[in-house]
């Protein structure tokens, strides 16, 4: 499922490539094609993400609510791009469109509706109204582990399997800590550490833990192969102390740790 940044890099493009005029709106599926037509011709006004959920406000129309999910795709496309695939929605500026497929959620909503939605949700990162003390106070009355906590979207908005993973890591924190347990300090500092690290997922498009120096190359030229520290790497020495990294399930989902760095 894709993290945060990818939510907010894909708000910021549909910005800078849908804006301003018209949009011309269908839905070749036919699944999405009332509700196509009521955003059709209709200016795209703002895109804004909320942890991993897209918000569209189209002038004097409803609001355009997506949510990937597991399999969804929301890609840019040249505006001649012929059809092709199950496309439940097609957003056509004036050189590029946007193809969505495969989503957990496509729907029009209205404004309270966004108000009931981000209600539920725990502060985002990398919104300006995100706040750290929104964060702490909800780690604070966690008795699962962290590594759950930091999945839980109600607790922080937008952090996925890969970054709870990398952020325990990065923190020295064993994920089977008790989340109440962490002091101020240590929540501050991931709080801090996912807002550093979801800016540069967006920058990058991709995400990227690794420290360059240890690499040897500028951040956006590491490889695939050397961008993360822990996830997916059990049975593998530990990038910094060579111990080999173990796989833990928590939360019915997959976490990989060192016991070394995270003891």
């Amino acid at each position: 499922m894709p993290e945060g940044h990818t939510i907010h890099r894909l708000a910021r493009d549909l910005n800078r490539t849908l804006r301003p005029g018209a949009v011309s709106a269908s839905s070749p599926q036919g699944r999405f094609s009332s509700d196509a037509a009521l955003l059709d011709g209709r200016a795209l006004e703002r895109a804004n993400a909320w942890g991993k959920h897209l918000f569209m406000e189209f002038a004097n129309a409803p609001i355009l609510h997506i949510h990937l999910g597991l399999i969804g795709k929301l890609r840019s496309k040249p505006a001649t791009d012929p059809e092709q695939g199950e496309i439940r929605l097609r957003l056509i500026g004036d050189e590029q469109l946007w193809d969505l497929t495969g989503p957990m959620i496509c729907a029009l909503i209205d404004p309270d509706d966004v108000d009931t939605i981000t209600a539920k949700l725990g502060p985002d990162p990398l919104r300006r109204d995100g706040r750290p003390e929104d964060f702490e106070a909800r780690m604070s009355g966690r008795s699962v582990p962290v590594a759950a906590a930091l999945l839980d979207q109600s607790v922080m908005a937008g952090v996925g399997n890969v970054y709870r993973s990398e952020f325990c890591y990065l923190s020295g924190i064993d994920p089977r800590t008790p989340a109440k347990t962490l002091d101020e300090q240590q929540t501050r500092a991931l709080w801090d550490l996912a807002t550093t690290q979801l800016k540069l997922g967006v920058r990058l498009n991709r995400i990227v833990t690794r420290d360059p120096d240890e690499v040897g190359t500028s951040v956006g030229k590491i490889g695939d192969e050397d961008r993360l520290y822990v996830y997916k790497r059990e049975g593998l020495p530990c990038h910094r102390c060579g111990t080999e990294i173990r796989l833990l399930e928590i939360s019915k989902r997959k976490a990989w740790y060192c016991p070394t760095c995270q003891s």
